[in-house]
């Protein structure tokens, strides 16, 4: 499809921003690991996106969101129509800028949700108007086009973001869908403990529960093994470390609960597909304050 339009970042050649119409699934009918956040607003077909460790179904009108190197695939039951923003972290850093847009850990690195968001009506026409001026303004090569770009970047999150943290207090409401309290423990006890208990048999006694009745409702509600789960708060922690710090794989090794820094490498790159360090180099370390 035409009327695709890229902005590259003359100093690294990595992309910078893009955004990309498509008319079927060719671009995302493969494993994608890209150096780049990506949201996929799918406006017309369905199917099931496969992400990290889970299989999840859309339908028409999703957001769909993935950080930098987030494995996920696409693989459609109906054919599928609409658009998507590519944004590098030099571009725009949602880690700096959480207070503003509020995204990550909700839209992004949100572990325990699938990671789209239902789009409304409303929602919608917001997204058509900004994407509209975002076309404008790529092809304008005047002085400011990043910070006006970024300003409607920002505009698309920020609606993105309110809108599945609506979803999800909806979805506590409900009282079928309520997730068991100990879920919630559970995320808590992850969320203070995971850099230094890393065994899901650690969870289990600290909740009071057997491993085998944890993993079960952990595997029920979450669509993924407990071990998957502690192993992706590990990554996020890890990728937002060298991206914000200078600091060495080994200290990040250490701050994570590994003594030993090869064994970590190991482990970064058995979930990440790629490197600590070729990550580091290929999405850049808080090099430009945004």
């Amino acid at each position: 499809m035409s009327n695709v339009f890229t902005l590259i970042n003359p100093q690294t050649g990595n992309l910078a921003f893009k955004l990309l119409p498509f008319d079927d699934n060719s671009h995302f009918d493969h494993l994608q690991r890209n150096n780049y956040f990506s949201l996929i607003w799918v406006t017309k077909g369905k199917g099931k996106v496969k992400a990290d460790f889970a299989e999840h179904h859309f339908e028409e009108n999703s957001l769909l969101a993935f950080s930098p190197y987030q494995p996920f695939m696409l693989c459609v039951s109906e054919p599928i129509e609409g658009i998507a923003i590519h944004f590098h972290p030099d571009f725009y850093c949602i880690h700096y800028h959480q207070k503003e847009v509020s995204c990550n850990g909700v839209l992004f690195n949100n572990v325990y949700q699938p990671p789209f968001t239902r789009i409304t009506s409303e929602a919608a026409a917001t997204f058509k108007m900004v994407l509209d001026q975002m076309k404008t303004e790529i092809q304008n090569a005047e002085l400011a086009q990043y910070e006006l770009l970024i300003s409607y970047l920002k505009i698309f999150l920020i609606t993105a973001s309110r809108l599945k943290n609506e979803q999800l207090e909806e979805m506590k409401a409900v009282p079928d869908s309520k997730e068991p309290f100990i879920l919630q423990d559970l995320k808590d006890a992850i969320e203070v403990h995971f850099k230094t208990k890393h065994s899901a048999g650690h969870y289990a006694e600290m909740l009071n529960i057997s491993a085998k009745a944890l993993a079960k409702l952990s595997k029920n509600y979450f669509n993924k093994t407990l071990t998957d789960l502690i192993a992706e708060r590990i990554i996020i922690e890890a990728k937002r470390e060298l991206y914000m710090t200078n600091k060495t794989i080994k200290e990040i090794a250490y701050e994570l609960g590994y003594d030993d820094e090869h064994y970590f490498s190991r482990f970064f790159k058995t979930n990440a597909d790629v490197s600590p360090q070729l990550y580091r180099e290929t999405v850049g370390f808080g090099k430009m304050v945004n």
